[in-house]
């Protein structure tokens, strides 16, 4: 018993040893509304455990000026403490509640919606809100020559638009649109005590619009936007790649209530060309040469990625993956008058389907070249190494 006597003497001294609330603020009894902000934002900022990360003294330091802030700024609470004290507020009388100072660690709650109730700080645009149209996304597919010139195209949107019969407020009476919801006075969240934490939802009455329609329009159901499909041409640039996402400011749905618009996101795709591969800003093309062409040598004409031609001139003796470049005939540079290169890469082409002249004509070709020995040095070089290689007994 003695020791449960004593258990309730130091709980007692403990209650007894709080601090007066005004002196935990620093100010006097007599301070004004205006003065306790300014003191309790002062030391907020100083002690708050974001700042003081591990300090125990710091965060027990912010508890304090927090509870008697939440009581001080309280009119009722402030008169009711003025008279009796810090026993108005014990076993159950009304205390400062679950969190800091009514500044709660909700449940949905972060660090900026934190700063945002305590100094108005963090997110803007509090109390009403008001809920963007959404982003529309469209694919289109192009050829390779409106990727270099750039192009055009013509789009069917499904999106939602203002509605008209309201213009977009998404009330009947145009004179008297939204009002403030009454559950949540325009914040569009609600707040319930479970235990010791204060939980926050977004408020059932308004959806967290913060307001409420009461006369809704009757084509759009108060939604200010209506369902349709809109015709819109979006601008290609030349020199636009495959995969590249254009954004269009401010085509996407409709806002409901004359909120902004979203945006609209144009994927381009390129579809294959049958002659030009692109690399960045080059264009590859791969041109198969007959064996005398290449042989012999030859001029040869090629088409260009703009609509020309160019021609090539093949040197004798050409073999397969010699390239030739052309200056100037690549892809167009994005947001750049300039062009890149354009490589051509020749593939010599053994005949097939021989006749029967062609055949002795070959048979003569190869055996003077075989007896020469410098027609096909790369041969010749190859082979006399193979010989080499089993004379040493390698084979």
């Amino acid at each position: 018993m003695g020791a449960a006597h004593n258990s309730r003497f130091r709980c007692k001294r403990a209650k007894m040893a709080k601090q007066d609330y005004y002196a935990t603020l620093g100010v006097a009894k007599d301070a004004s509304a205006d003065d306790l902000k300014k003191a309790y934002r002062k030391l907020a900022m100083q002690y708050h455990p974001d700042r003081n990360p591990g300090d125990k003294k710091a965060e027990h330091r912010f508890k304090e000026v927090s509870e008697a802030y939440d009581i001080l700024k309280d009119d009722q609470k402030r008169a009711a403490y003025d008279r009796f004290g810090h026993a108005a507020f014990e076993q159950g009388g009304g205390g400062a509640g679950p969190g800091f100072g009514g500044f709660d660690f909700s449940a949905s709650g972060d660090l900026s919606d934190i700063f945002d109730q305590m100094f108005g700080m963090g997110r803007r645009g509090g109390g009403q809100r008001t809920r963007s149209g959404a982003d529309i996304r469209q694919g289109v597919e192009i050829s390779l020559a409106d990727a270099f010139a750039g192009t055009k195209v013509n789009l069917r949107v499904p999106t939602r638009v203002k509605c008209e019969s309201c213009n977009g407020t998404g009330s009947e009476d145009k004179n008297r649109a939204a009002e403030t919801c009454p559950t949540c006075q325009g914040a569009g969240k609600v707040r319930t005590q479970q235990g010791f934490f204060l939980v926050e939802r977004t408020c059932p009455t308004c959806a967290g619009q913060g307001r409420v329609i009461r006369n809704p329009c009757r084509v759009c159901q108060g939604a200010g936007t209506v369902q349709r499909e809109r015709s819109l041409q979006v601008a290609i640039p030349a020199g636009v790649e495959d995969g590249t996402r254009i954004r269009v400011t401010g085509e996407g749905e409709a806002g409901g209530a004359g909120a902004q618009n979203g945006d609209l996101y144009v994927h381009v795709g390129i579809r294959p060309h049958e002659f030009f591969q692109r690399e960045q800003a080059n264009i590859l093309m791969r041109v198969p040469l007959r064996m005398t062409q290449a042989a012999l040598g030859d001029e040869i004409e090629v088409p260009v990625i703009d609509g020309t031609r160019a021609k090539v001139k093949v040197p004798a003796g050409t073999q397969t993956g010699d390239q030739f470049r052309l200056r100037g005939k690549g892809f167009s540079v994005l947001r750049s008058a300039a062009r890149g290169d354009m490589f051509i890469q020749v593939a010599v082409e053994t005949p097939q389907n021989l006749s029967a002249k062609q055949r002795e004509l070959l048979e003569a070709f190869e055996a003077e070249a075989h007896a020469g020995g410098k027609g096909s040095p790369d041969h010749e070089g190859f082979f006399a190494k193979v010989a080499a290689f089993f004379e040493g007994g390698r084979g």
